[in-house]
């Protein structure tokens, strides 16, 4: 998926704006798992003309890094086509000066790049639930020409996780926001006003225990209670 020509279109977020307080001048490269990781970190900026390549795979991504310099690349561990270490890698390669944050859903560096000097910096997805704001740490930390380990890739000890359970329509709007659905597209799903949707949405966050979709929809998945 290539999110990158809808960008402006995206609507409006109460996702935690993660990377507001970090001077970022040159492009940055997005590439997710999924459609919701992807247009989440994307709502994250509020000036999305900063994001020049936002997608779900490997190629496409190194396809817009071959085109402009860029400053920046954020992308998880695991893409839908190809691998967010071996996109850093070859991105390190063609771009010697650009700098690389992911953000591992697995929750370890696989042995082969744990000593990599391009690997600057490595987000534990469960140190991100835990709202520690280590995304926004890692991106001010290369910037500053700094290397960065969340948390529990630091000390080898995950976080707790208490997992609630669901009604069945927080399970169906955890399940809807998983998709990548704004509350007006979950409102037309379910039927009912957008305002209605909004107020499904609050009530599972607060179930979750977490502050925005981001991180709800990232505990619905190490709970078991859904997938990308």
């Amino acid at each position: 998926m290539d999110l990158t020509p809808f960008l402006e279109s995206l609507e409006g977020t109460t996702l935690d704006q993660v990377l507001l307080s970090v001077a970022i001048e040159g492009k940055v490269a997005i590439a997710m798992k999924g459609r919701f990781l992807l247009r989440s970190v994307c709502e994250s900026f509020h000036d999305r003309s900063r994001i020049g390549c936002a997608v779900t795979d490997e190629a496409s991504c190194l396809e817009y890094l071959g085109r402009e310099p860029y400053e920046l690349l954020i992308c998880t561990d695991f893409l839908e086509v190809g691998s967010g270490f071996e996109l850093a890698r070859k991105a390190r390669q063609a771009q010697p000066r650009l700098k690389v944050v992911v953000l591992a859903l697995g929750d370890l560096i696989p042995a082969e790049y744990s000593e990599a000097p391009w690997l600057e910096a490595v987000v534990a997805e469960a140190d991100f639930i835990g709202d520690q704001r280590p995304l926004q740490a890692a991106v001010m930390a290369v910037i500053g020409g700094l290397f960065y380990r969340s948390p529990s890739l630091r000390t080898g000890t995950l976080p707790y996780l208490s997992c609630p359970r669901l009604t069945p329509r927080e399970y169906e709007v955890l399940d809807l926001l998983a998709s990548g659905l704004s509350d007006r597209e979950i409102a037309q799903k379910l039927v009912v006003s957008e305002e209605t949707a909004k107020t499904y949405t609050k009530r599972l966050l607060r179930t979750l225990d977490v502050n925005n979709r981001l991180q709800a929809v990232l505990k619905g998945m190490r709970c078991g209670m859904i997938q990308l």
